[in-house]
This record gives C-alpha cells, sequence and structure tokens, in this order.
C-alpha cells in the first residue's frame, strides 16, 4: 500500500499542505524529517504517537531523518505556551539530546541506508546573524507571523524577540534538509502546522521547489483529557520516570471509546485483526484492552519487559503471583520498626505528589495496604504490614507500589 493510504486509514493524518501531490509523491522512495527539541530527558506517549508514524514511512521504503534540536533547543518553542520556556543551559541540552536519540533508536532503526539522526546547532550555530537576516529574513512577513495563533495567543502576555525567530529557524531546518539531503516532507504535531507551512513556503521561495507538510492530531481521550496524562503526572517513554508496569496500567486503562484508535495508532496490529477485537463492548473489550496494553509496550520497552508487566498485572488483580515488575522502593527494616505514616509512604512512592494529596486520598476511601482500606489518616506502616519482605501500596483501583524491606 501507499504511505499516505497507511497513514490515514489508522488516523494518523490531521492536516496536509497537498493531499494529492503528498500521496503521488509517496509512491517512490522519499525523504521526510521531523524533529524533537530536547526540552526533556525523555520522549512521552504523544512523541510516540509520531514515532510510529515514522515508522510506517519507513517500512514503506521512506528515509527519516531525525532532528534532535540542539539549536532550536536554545530558544524554545513558543507553540502552546502561556510563557516563555525556561532557557537551558547548554549542558543540559546536550544531555537530554543524547537520552532522546537513544530513545529514538528503539523506534526508527539508524545506520547505513537506514534513518538519520542528526542536531540542528550543527548547521544553526554556523550562522552569521547579519547575512541570515539579509537571505532568509526578508522572506517573513512578520504580520503573517503574528496571525499564527500560536504568537497570536502570547501577545497578551508578552511575546520576546527570542521566540519570534523560532520560526524562521525551524523553516530554515528544513530548507537545509532539502539542501542537503533532498528532503521533501516535514511532519509534525498539529500545533506545528503554521512552522511547518512557513518552510514549505521558505523554499518556494528560495529554491523554486515543490515540498509537502503534514501534521497529526494532538489527542485527547474519549473523555477530553489530554493524552499521556494521569493523576500521577505525564506518561514518559524512560523506564526510570515512567516504569513498563506502570506504563502497561496507562493502557490497559483507557476508555472503551479510545480502544480501537489507540491500537490502530500504537500497535502495528492489521486493521481487520483490531476491527474483529474491539467489536465488543463493556467487560467482553476487557481483552483488547490486554491487548493494547501489552503491544504499545512491547513497542516501547521490548518484549520481555511487556511480558513481565502483563504477568505481574494479572497476578495483582487475581490476588497473588509474582509481582516483581511492579514499580517498588526500599525502606530499611530499622525506619519501618519505628513506624512510617502512610501520608510518607504514598507520598514517597509517588502515588500522591504530597503528603497533603495522600491525606486527601484515604479520606477519600482511595488509599490501601495489602487490599485493605486506610481509615485513619494517621495510620502508621510497621512490620506488622510485611507480607513475604514486602508491602503493597494502591492508589485508587489500577496504581501499585511495592514496599519493600531491606
Amino acid at each position: 500500500m501507499n504511505a499516505w493510504d497507511v497513514l490515514q486509514e489508522r488516523g494518523f493524518v490531521e492536516q496536509v499542505s497537498d493531499e494529492d501531490g503528498l500521496r503521488k509523491a509517496l509512491e517512490r522512495p522519499l525523504t521526510f524529517y521531523i524533529g524533537y527539541d530536547p526540552t526533556a530527558s525523555s520522549l512521552h506517549t504523544g512523541h510516540l504517537l509520531t514515532a510510529m508514524a515514522v515508522t510506517h514511512l519507513q517500512r514503506a521504503g521512506h528515509r527519516p531523518i531525525i532532528i534532535i534540536g540542539g539549536g532550536t533547543g536554545m530558544i524554545g518553542d513558543p507553540t502552546g505556551r502561556t510563557e516563555m520556556r525556561q532557557m537551558l543551559t547548554a549542558e543540559a541540552i546536550d544531555e537530554n539530546l543524547q537520552a532522546i536519540k537513544t530513545q529514538m533508536s528503539r523506534f526508527v532503526p539508524f545506520g547505513e541506508g537506514q534513518a538519520l539522526a542528526l542536531n540542528n546547532a550543527d548547521w544553526l550555530m554556523k550562522l552569521g546573524y547579519i547575512p541570515f537576516l539579509r537571505d532568509i529574513g526578508q522572506h517573513f512577513s512578520v504580520n503573517r507571523m503574528l496571525a499564527a495563533e500560536a504568537y497570536r495567543q502570547r501577545l497578551e502576555r508578552g511575546l520576546s524577540f527570542i521566540e519570534l525567530n523560532y520560526q524562521i529557524l525551524q523553516a530554515y531546518d528544513f530548507l537545509h534538509l532539502y539542501r542537503e539531503h533532498g528532503c521533501t516532507l516535514q511532519l509534525g504535531g498539529n500545533d506545528q502546522w503554521g512552522n511547518i507551512l512557513a518552510g514549505v513556503d521558505l523554499i518556494r521561495r528560495v529554491e523554486g521547489a515543490e515540498v509537502y507538510a503534514m501534521t497529526f492530531p494532538l489527542l485527547t481521550t474519549a473523555s477530553g483529557a489530554k493524552m499521556g496524562k494521569t493523576a500521577a503526572g505525564t506518561v514518559w517513554v524512560d523506564a526510570e520516570l515512567t516504569s513498563p508496569f506502570d506504563y502497561y496500567q496507562y493502557w490497559i486503562n483507557v476508555e472503551d471509546a479510545d480502544v480501537a484508535r489507540f491500537l490502530k495508532l500504537y500497535t502495528f496490529m492489521p486493521l481487520d485483526e483490531i476491527a474483529e477485537l474491539t467489536r465488543f463492548e463493556g467487560a467482553k473489550l476487557r481483552p483488547a484492552k490486554e491487548v493494547l496494553a501489552y503491544e504499545a509496550t512491547k513497542v516501547a520497552h521490548g518484549q520481555q519487559a511487556a511480558q513481565e508487566a502483563r504477568e505481574a498485572s494479572k497476578a495483582l488483580f487475581a490476588g497473588g503471583g509474582d509481582t516483581d515488575a511492579v514499580p517498588a522502593i526500599e525502606v530499611k527494616q530499622g525506619e519501618l520498626a519505628g513506624g512510617i505514616p502512610a501520608v510518607e509512604l504514598f507520598d514517597r512512592t509517588g502515588l500522591c505528589r504530597s503528603r497533603s494529596e495522600a491525606r486527601r486520598l484515604i479520606q477519600q476511601g482511595g488509599a490501601y495496604i495489602n487490599d485493605a482500606p486506610v481509615d485513619d489518616v494517621d495510620r502508621e506502616i510497621t512490620a506488622n504490614d510485611l507480607h513475604e519482605g514486602e508491602i503493597l501500596l494502591r492508589a485508587g483501583k489500577k496504581r501499585y507500589h511495592r514496599v519493600v524491606v531491606v
């Protein structure tokens, strides 16, 4: 199949600059790119959607260029922000850059004849300011830039001059990649539509060439919640930030209305199998959720981690079995002998973001120790709570953490 049809059928396409032209261009191998600014040390589930689309294109014979923005990250994208991003040091940007490159290699094979991983600092840092203004800046209308949603929202709060340059630099990335690598397609989230079109327009003006833009939807759940956000925070790809078990739990607990859509986007299962698996409702949809959780976890963390997370999940809900994959913290025997306030442990494990939140959880009846409800905010956890050297904490119906005594 044409890669365009694959992306369209699975729900990846939000906007495209020239649908007929791009579909025709995808009949032959082309080079495309997508960029990630290293503003954090890990990708999250929103990034994973774009990585899945890149993989579909690569499997269809097209060459990806992954730009990790060591240059644009020095400025910060104002898109979707109510205030200016915190300026990161060059050292922090470099650390994040290396971490993201390592994570992307799980989804996109790099190497000879495969994907390229580039850092736009390699060419942006070499630009001469006056020549850049003269040769590139002349092609941008400030009036048109300020009409874009990303900039218009910021005008009332204040838009810095440095942020105003972000779109120009991103457009220049596209021009550079077109010249150096024959890149003719840029991908991105739908909030990047204006920035990507600026690159299409710049190449048309400077090179007289036709290139393409395509964006992905900014996902929300069926209830309207932002994709990849939970009560505990962001769902990260880094196993140190979100364990494979918690990652699995996120997917197995998605809303019923989202299961078919997420199977199309976050797994490589054939569409007819997805349709057969999701034709049920209610409790009968549980197997489809298990498949989604397993496949999505396998993509992000590998088959072994996915298998361990699945077994641990089944063990917890069956009331026994191997729970080693459940995230854990260690406490010393002496500390436990003196008693640890339950609110403190729920805070330390990350099941709650603060002790005050832990108190509210207990007061609302949502805190459990070894599956027994905690009915006293002053409850202390002691050695009497140990079961085979561990204590199992639960927040609500679905979020677990182990306390291991050493």
